[in-house]
């Protein structure tokens, strides 16, 4: 992994199958987040149902902020469903 070059929507098994952590598992039938951190400190995400699926990489800044923002709340709008056929973000063009 020391020579690969690590980009955003990069294929997850070019990372390897060695580290990658269910943090955020639960009751949902295996369907899950998993993350790694890489060598550089930045973390790998990918979805445990699409092991060789696209790996999202973000710095360890960019996931301090998302979870302290999940934290206070800032995210709980990803927990409610929009209504069927319905764009609730609509931005002017």
């Amino acid at each position: 992994m020391d020579r690969i070059r690590i980009y955003n929507g990069m294929p997850a098994k070019e990372l390897g199958t060695e580290g990658w952590h269910k943090p955020w598992s639960g009751g949902n039938g295996g369907e899950c987040v998993e993350a790694m951190r890489l060598g550089d400190g930045r973390i790998a995400l990918r979805q445990s149902t699409d092991p060789d699926g696209p790996a999202l990489i973000y710095t360890h800044r960019e996931m301090v902020s998302f979870i302290e923002g999940a934290k206070a709340g800032h995210a709980d709008f990803l927990l409610t469903a929009a209504p069927a056929g319905r764009c609730t973000d609509r931005r002017p063009a």
